[in-house]
């Protein structure tokens, strides 16, 4: 008999602590997540900062916490949570006990070790009373959307080709022919294209004339990567590797450009995130805003081909024949095809500078290596 009135103010007992801190478990708890920075480059640390705080008078026994972060967010250990990691994703559980009125902060140190926008919806609270007899869950809302550049490189890591490149750029930024500023007429010579010819001139005269132009400065800085990996390639990349390099140099270009006060642009023939049916141009521009706008670009670039390089190339001699600026492209892939090479010819043939800078110097030619000038 003892032993029934035992179980019976047992169960009482049970059911009483269940209904008392199990049925408020999640009322006024508030759960904020934030990072130290919203935008970095990968390889980046920063801190993820979690507040908890029970705002009753009732405490919380248990209460576990559940989100689901990219795969590429990499925690120190001895974090304080239980991570079940993914290839893709990881989840991660949290477990705490909140006395009445009490709020909780906690600093997560964290790597960001690949580049992309992540975004960060939802996390799971999960509370009961001691024994779980009561138990309840609802999803809070945190909206955070993190962007992580590519990494930058060393001016040392770079192929040598690249300083040429940076060099012409900086020279030409004062003695670049501006095609609206006619000076004259002057003896055709060699090298100068067919659509620079002062036909009248050149009848009265007998001998051929061309137009003299004046200088203009800060030529139209293009930095193009190619998301190819090689010329047989299509749709998904299969090798990231050496494109995340590519983009890696892309940022580490417009960073260094633009710090030098030039302009800069941003092209690729891929897809990125949300884009149109286009392959993405950015005009050149000055000033940090418009480098964060090419990092954002580069951030959100998906390792998916577009159109082939030499169809954007063809596109960028087409749109040229209405241009009237001379250009300096800084041409970022793994490979250059024949058609890529007939392409690039054209562009010179406008007048305008094209420089390669080999992916992987290893595996390409040493055609590849060089500048091709105006």
């Amino acid at each position: 008999m003892a032993l029934l009135w035992l179980v019976i103010v047992g169960g009482i007992i049970i059911g009483l602590q269940g209904v008392w801190f199990g049925r408020p478990a999640l009322r006024r708890l508030k759960y904020t997540r934030e990072f130290s920075k919203l935008r970095c480059y990968a390889g980046d640390e920063l801190e993820m900062v979690e507040t908890i705080a029970n705002e009753k008078r009732v405490t919380v026994p248990w209460l576990r916490l559940e989100a689901m972060m990219p795969g590429s967010f990499v925690f120190r250990s001895g974090s304080g949570m239980d991570i079940s990691q993914g290839e893709i994703y990881q989840n991660h559980k949290s477990i705490f006990t909140l006395k009445p009125f009490t709020r909780i902060t906690r600093k997560h140190p964290i790597m960001c070790s690949k580049r992309g926008i992540y975004t960060l919806n939802t996390v799971t609270m999960t509370g009961g009373d001691l024994f779980g007899v009561w138990r309840s869950t609802q999803p809070t809302p945190v909206h955070l959307s993190m962007i992580v550049y590519p990494s930058l490189v060393a001016a040392e890591d770079l192929p040598a080709i690249y300083q040429v490149w940076q060099g012409e750029v900086e020279v030409s930024r004062w003695i670049v022919e501006d095609p609206f500023l006619i000076l004259g007429v002057r003896p055709y010579g060699a090298g100068d294209p067919m659509n620079r010819i002062h036909w009248k001139a050149s009848a009265r005269t007998g001998e051929l004339q061309v137009y003299k132009q004046g200088w203009t400065a800060d030529p139209q800085s293009w930095i193009i990567v190619n998301i190819q990996e090689s010329e047989d390639m299509w749709s998904v990349v299969t090798r990231p590797e050496p494109i995340e390099r590519a983009l890696s140099y892309a940022a580490t270009a417009a960073a260094d450009a633009i710090g030098r006060g030039l302009p800069a642009g941003f092209a690729h023939n891929g897809y990125r995130v949300n884009g149109g049916r286009d392959p993405l141009r950015i005009e050149p521009d000055y000033g940090s805003p418009h480098l964060e706008l090419l990092l954002e670009a580069m951030a959100e670039t998906e390792l998916k081909c577009m159109v082939p390089m030499e169809q954007f190339l063809n596109d960028e001699v087409k749109r040229n024949e209405e241009a009237h600026q001379a250009r300096s492209y800084l041409l970022i892939t793994s490979y250059v095809s024949t058609a890529m090479e007939h392409e690039i010819a054209r562009l010179h043939e406008q007048g305008h500078r094209v420089t390669i800078l080999p992916v992987e110097a290893d595996h390409i030619g040493t055609k590849n290596n060089k500048a091709v000038s105006a």
